[in-house]
């Protein structure tokens, strides 16, 4: 049996729902204020909170801030007169399921509480699936990153294979596919997470730079060298170093790299003697290096030197059926991030990322979700949460592109939507003033912004 603890500061009303959510096979608790409220949430795990948003002692708000700084669990469906109705919403963006304008009918408080359970009925179906996956994590992850495809079940394969051995790797693949975590899940299998991992982007330092950092200096090498400096090679000792965009270091510092790599020993800058490092070298690059050492930009030894095990990386666009398990993923990182939920990617706006071309690969997909999961208010992600170049948002569109692109019920909901919003735009935010302008009751009205999020 499932049970509900309703709050409120009216006996009637108290009265009133025990007998009507007693009869639909509820068991019911009641309290008269949140502080009571919040007590009984304490000792008792309930199914469902139904609570009054205006109380004495503790109102709706305070007990939903009490609830979330408790921890405690149970799905809160707030009860707000029409003049609350903004602060109602306002509980929802703070972790209430949802709010119910009073008066209300018993059907109204039953449609709302059947959603609820099928929420969490598809949370816990949700939960036991990621339980499966998480328990086949080998067979579809590495590193951080996540795929299901052929492709990237290849550079899994290969980054493990690889990762015991002290040779150098090179890894290969357009910006954004994440190169980077292949290196780092390299090193955690080969020397283990406490071995210092050392990450510079070659391309990302002045060349006149370059020396010193990668090697160090001692002091009174130069101008300005007033102490001692270790370069990477030194931080990355007994660990990994790893050299993004290889192909951007200038010749000279070339052979000063492969002399290292061949040695196994650093000189810095104005010392008499050098010193031993083990250091395993991971190098990326996004360019052709073999055409940087066809046009004389890129030395043959340190490529061959370098390209002694090759990791290529494809595009997303090469393996977009996993776009769908990266939404998942990046929807549960921001979940943790962020301190919101969404429910997941519509399939009008799934179908637009999968037929998208991703030239900024995985990392554009991620910085695409996350815009969209901040936009969605909590829900779920719709193609008008997605920025260009993913195209205009469907309410803008001509009837004629609205053909053969959505059903009749989706282009109704595009379209009501749309009048909904103009409504709003025209009489400025008034509701009343809308309501009658659209020929809707004022309930109605704010149902549909609620669903529209208008």
């Amino acid at each position: 049996m499932q049970t509900i603890l309703v709050i409120d500061d009216e006996a009637n009303m108290r009265h009133m729902l025990t007998a009507l959510l007693g009869k639909s096979g509820y068991a019911v608790t009641t309290a008269a204020d949140g502080s009571e409220g919040l007590r009984l949430a304490g000792e008792h795990r309930f199914d469902f909170i139904l609570c009054d948003l205006k109380m004495p002692v503790m109102d709706g708000l305070a007990f939903l801030a009490g609830m979330r700084a408790a921890d405690l669990g149970g799905t809160v469906i707030m009860m707000s007169a029409y003049g609350t109705v903004d602060q109602a919403i306002e509980t929802v963006q703070q972790g209430a399921y949802d709010y119910i304008s009073k008066p209300f009918k018993l059907d109204e408080i039953l449609l709302v509480l059947r959603k609820a359970e099928e929420r969490e009925r598809l949370r816990d179906e949700n939960r036991q699936l990621r339980r499966r996956l998480d328990a086949l994590d080998g067979q579809r992850s590495f590193g951080g990153m996540v795929g299901r495809s052929r492709a990237m079940q290849e550079v899994f394969r290969l980054a493990e294979k690889v990762a015991p051995y002290a040779a150098t790797v090179l890894i290969t693949g357009e910006s954004g596919t994440g190169k980077e975590l292949v290196a780092r899940g390299i090193h955690r299998l080969g020397r283990g997470e406490a071995a210092p991992f050392v990450a510079v982007n070659c391309g990302g330092i002045p060349e006149n730079l370059l020396e010193s950092e990668f090697f160090g200096f001692v002091r009174g090498a130069f101008t300005g060298a007033d102490r001692d400096k270790r370069g990477l090679f030194e931080e990355a000792d007994q660990g990994t170093l790893f050299l993004d965009e290889i192909g951007e270091l200038p010749l000279d510092l070339q052979v000063k790299l492969l002399r290292v790599l061949q040695e196994q020993e650093v000189r810095r800058l104005g010392a008499v003697k050098s010193q031993p490092v083990q250091v395993r070298v991971l190098a990326a690059t996004n360019r052709d290096l073999e055409a940087l050492v066809r046009d004389g930009l890129f030395r043959e030894d340190l490529f061959y030197r370098l390209n002694v095990l090759n990791v290529h990386v494809p595009p997303l666009r090469d393996h977009a059926e996993d776009i769908p398990l990266l939404c998942r993923f990046f929807l549960d990182r921001f979940t943790a991030r962020h301190g919101l939920e969404v429910q997941g990617v519509a399939p009008a706006a799934m179908d637009l990322l999968m037929r998208h071309r991703w030239p900024g690969n995985v990392r554009e997909l991620e910085n695409v979700l996350e815009r969209a999961f901040i936009l969605t208010d909590k829900r779920i992600i719709l193609p008008e949460h997605l920025p260009e170049p993913f195209g205009a948002r469907p309410e803008h569109r001509r009837l004629d592109d609205l053909l053969g692109t959505y059903s009749l019920k989706q282009a109704k909901v595009i379209m009501e939507r749309r009048l909904i919003q103009r409504a709003m735009e025209h009489t400025g935010g008034n509701k009343t003033k809308a309501a009658q302008l659209l020929e809707l009751s004022y309930p109605a009205l704010l149902s549909k912004l609620k669903e529209y999020e208008c």
